[in-house]
């Protein structure tokens, strides 16, 4: 049986999401990759981040219990370079939008 799980992602470095070094650009283009990953092998509900300055990210995802939610927000490859900074909560999807 699986669980629904959040991860909470905000930059380590408060301008990173304005003016990303080259390696935390790199680091977050391997998070998106990984995303991609997470989806294609059907963990993944959703992912997004705010619009805004202080910016962050929202991770939804599948795990069977918490040791593996965690090992998959800790694998994400912003979050182990140190780029993004990560908190993970138990979650449920109470609506959600019928497929169109």
């Amino acid at each position: 049986m699986t669980s629904q799980w959040l991860y909470r992602i905000v930059p380590a470095r408060t301008s990173m999401a304005d003016a990303p070094t080259p390696s935390e650009a790199a680091a977050v283009d391997a998070h998106f990759r990984y995303l991609i990953d997470l989806r294609d092998g059907g963990a993944l509900i959703l992912a997004g981040r705010t619009q805004e300055a202080d910016t962050f990210g929202l991770v939804i995802f599948e795990a069977p219990d918490e040791g593996a939610a965690r090992a998959i927000a800790e694998a994400d490859p912003a979050v182990a370079a140190g780029v993004f900074v990560m908190t993970l909560h138990p979650y449920a999807v109470a609506v959600e939008r019928a497929p169109a």
